[in-house]
């Protein structure tokens, strides 16, 4: 099945733009990282649009605009959630919710239909997304009741972001995506600038706004950005600022590549095979802190990454 090749790629991608926002994320605020990946993910579908064509219907742009506010909450939930922790079980529990909540949609309410390899698959690829998004290492520590709300939260707000993708039109092209990124970037924008004009008041520097003033604890890119990660003894070089900006330019460009990929695997297929599969993006991620950052890989997400490679193949042959 295309769509199950394309959700897997697509997931990477995701995976790929999540490593390069937490480099950046080293020397900018993870709130500086998103507006500036939304800014430069919205230039790159705007190039792109024009080759691929599309109708511009009200309809379409009314849930792209609503697709980005939807993003920008899921992000803001998932940052939050991450931050208090334990990040062992709220991150596998963000991801799961993000696949199980349209797959329910779309197996319910649209009517989606699969063959018995296929449910099959779909059980494989949420215990994949499990383990592949487990941090080991962590002490075990109770979460909170509001740290599983946020959790929740943000995984209902990803898989929401799905679903409101699955409703516009094929003949759309990309300007869904155009209108969200730039409805992303409008909300992120205004939120720098307020917290900006609110440093420059109590006379602070802008740039208290823009950079972290240290590292963060731990912080590595195979954790979303800002927030504590569990120590693996990889290195943490020290980025200049100009290299922060590009990687921040990077991870947009990134991401909104994962995004088409991520739409058109939707035009072609099931919304319950794609959520399923593209919540596999911290395997994007793992992979590139391995090889680059050469970031220990723990068994237990080797079994996962194994795992989503058999799901995918299990849900292409459904």
């Amino acid at each position: 099945m295309m769509s199950a090749a394309l959700a897997l790629i697509g997931a990477v991608v995701y995976g790929s733009a999540d490593f390069l926002g937490g480099l950046a994320a080293r020397r900018l605020r993870s709130l500086v990282v998103t507006a500036v990946a939304a800014l430069s993910g919205f230039v790159a579908l705007a190039l792109a649009q024009p080759l691929i064509g599309g109708s511009w219907t009200t309809s379409d742009l009314a849930w792209g605009v609503l697709a980005g506010a939807v993003g920008v909450v899921a992000v803001a939930l998932l940052y939050a959630c991450l931050a208090v922790g334990p990040m062992s079980i709220l991150s596998p529990l963000t991801a799961v919710v993000s696949a199980v909540a349209p797959m329910m949609w779309g197996l319910l309410v649209k009517g989606d239909s699969l063959g018995a390899v296929g449910y099959a698959g779909l059980g494989v690829a949420l215990v994949a997304v499990v383990l592949v998004g487990f941090v080991p290492g962590e002490k075990v520590v109770r979460p909170t009741a509001r740290a599983l709300a946020m959790a929740i939260g943000a995984g209902l707000a990803i898989g929401t972001f799905l679903i409101i993708v699955d409703q516009t039109s094929g003949e759309s092209g990309l300007v869904p995506l155009l209108a969200g990124r730039a409805t992303s970037t409008c909300i992120t924008g205004i939120i720098l600038a307020a917290l900006a004009i609110a440093a420059v008041r109590r006379g602070a520097p802008v740039r208290s706004v823009l950079e972290v003033a240290a590292p963060p604890p731990g912080g590595t890119p195979s954790a979303r950005a800002d927030h504590p990660h569990v120590a693996t003894g990889a290195a943490v070089t020290a980025l200049s600022r100009r290299r922060a900006w590009w990687l921040a330019i990077s991870c947009g460009v990134a991401d909104a590549a994962a995004n088409a990929l991520m739409l058109l695997a939707l035009r072609v297929g099931d919304l319950a095979v794609v959520s399923a599969l593209t919540a596999l993006y911290p395997a994007g991620t793992i992979l590139l802190a391995a090889v680059v950052l050469r970031e220990r890989v723990a068994v237990v997400q080797w079994v996962g990454l194994a795992l989503a490679l058999a799901a995918g193949g299990m849900l292409a042959a459904a």
